[in-house]
């Protein structure tokens, strides 16, 4: 879509706030159950990444994969999601997200929906994703479920305002 994106909230991205359990040692945050996710987007592997600030990553999307992000601090992100999927009741809607320490929240994103995350403020930041399909497949084998738009000149996904 080359259009312009409309404001609002898109069908099928999951937005859970994430609960900080604080004592004298620091701080413990569950990022998710399996008993609160439905069973096609059970992850498959975990990893963490660490974003300096001032730093975007993405957009990209996924052709079957559902990421799960969990954004608990540190640092803070302005995520962006552009549902690209022309058979979807919210095609053509951009969905803006503030996250991380200051306010933990788990995204769920969907296959097809382009998403990124720039880390905004003055402190690294790191994610944590728990995504429902292996990274390449089996025995990174595969190709990777990855449509990159980041380069794309005039891209209608972007980090400018």
């Amino acid at each position: 879509m080359k259009g312009k994106f409309k404001q609002g909230t898109i069908d099928g991205v999951i937005v859970r706030e994430l609960t900080r359990y604080l004592d004298h040692r620091g701080w413990l945050c569950e990022l998710f159950r399996r008993d609160e996710l439905d069973e096609e987007v059970v992850p498959q592997m975990a990893y963490c990444s660490l974003t300096y600030p001032g730093i975007a990553r993405g957009p990209h999307a996924h052709r079957f994969q559902t990421d799960i992000f969990c954004f608990v601090g540190p640092g803070n992100f302005d995520i962006r999601l552009w549902d690209n999927r022309e058979e979807s009741s919210t095609y053509g809607t951009m969905q803006r997200i503030f996250a991380g320490a200051d306010k933990p929240l788990c995204v769920i994103i969907p296959p097809g929906v382009v998403h990124g995350y720039k880390v905004v403020g003055t402190e690294p930041g790191m994610v944590f994703n728990c995504p429902n399909r292996l990274y390449a497949g089996e025995g990174r084998k595969e190709e990777v479920d990855e449509i990159r738009y980041e380069d794309e000149k005039d891209s209608p996904f972007s980090f400018d305002d």
